[in-house]
């Protein structure tokens, strides 16, 4: 089936690039998005995002709930704790042929997608070294725009999609300028770019540093190191086959790619609100617990993000 017709669940910061970008390149976007006032910029002003990948303004209906029309894929890129409502509100634009596409930062929310929509038409997307923010309603900006990899979540005897399907949807994102490949184990992926993210996300929150000034920091630099050493030595110990054998290389290398970038942690905690350490920091943690295993590094930096998400006001 052709893909035209495509809904962005999440329509915030790497949501509206996705959107913005899709629709640049023809395909026919909605966006949705809980953030009122950023659904009516766009609304009354188009969509604009600038930074790695221009400066690019599109116009493109947004809603801040999903409405009952059918699209042929649903993009769920909201943060992992809106998952559960995100997921709630595909099915308002799902028919039998629609195929689902679930992009989080962590581990564990397409767990979540699957359990409320189906795991057969589930793919996973791991969007690496973005560095996206909100600047104001209606437009978004990114530091870089490294790549994106796709992967079917079931396994193949029990999926409704085949790797074609994947490819399909990995070459409209490329129609749109995005660096994607249809990539067979899709949990490699997401553990590589998690190993990344334990490394900056909460030591930026902790700190308030970009991801620059925290690898270069000499106290904080060292910690963003062991957070990610100890990261990897529990993917191996999964037996996650990573594309990398030296995680200090790969986060030192990942941040020099967009050193001005605040990590989504950080930004949620200057927002004042809750953070995706628990999918991120706290992931770690959880997986060396199925394995029998200890992460104090990362334990330790994720009870220090939810003490100071306890003093944030409500």
């Amino acid at each position: 089936m052709k893909i035209n017709r495509i809904a962005v669940l999440g329509c915030g910061a790497m949501g509206s690039i996705y959107a913005a970008l899709l629709a640049r390149a023809g395909y026919d976007v909605i966006g949705v998005d809980a953030n009122a006032e950023h659904v009516e910029a766009i609304n009354q002003h188009g969509l604009r995002v600038s930074g790695a990948s221009g400066d690019t303004t599109v116009h493109i209906p947004a809603y801040v709930n999903a409405p009952s029309e059918h699209v042929d894929l649903i993009i769920l890129a909201v943060k992992a704790r809106h998952v559960p409502t995100a997921a709630a509100q595909a099915a308002e634009l799902c028919r039998q042929s629609t195929k689902l596409l679930a992009i989080q930062n962590g581990l564990g929310s397409a767990d979540i997608v699957a359990q409320a929509l189906g795991a057969g038409r589930l793919m996973v997307g791991v969007a690496q070294g973005f560095g996206a923010a909100l600047v104001e309603p209606g437009h978004a900006h990114h530091n870089d725009m490294k790549a994106i990899r796709i992967g079917m979540y079931a396994a193949a005897d029990q999926a409704d999609l085949d790797q074609d399907d994947v490819e399909q949807v990995a070459a409209l994102w490329r129609d749109a300028g995005f660096d994607v490949e249809a990539v067979a184990d899709i949990a490699a992926m997401q553990w590589g770019k998690l190993i990344c993210n334990v490394a900056y996300s909460a030591p930026c929150a902790i700190t308030g540093m970009t991801v620059g000034q925290l690898r270069d920091d000499a106290r904080m630099g060292p910690v963003s190191l062991a957070a990610a050493r100890e990261a990897y030595e529990v993917a191996m110990a999964a037996g996650i086959q990573l594309t990398f054998d030296d995680p200090e290389r790969e986060v030192r290398e990942f941040a020099a790619r967009m050193p001005d970038a605040k990590p989504s942690v950080l930004l949620d905690i200057e927002a004042g609100r809750p953070s995706e350490v628990d999918v991120i920091n706290g992931a770690v943690v959880s997986e060396a617990e199925k394995l029998g295993l200890n992460a104090p590094v990362n334990s330790t930096l994720t009870a220090i993000v939810k003490t100071l998400e306890r003093r944030l006001p409500h």
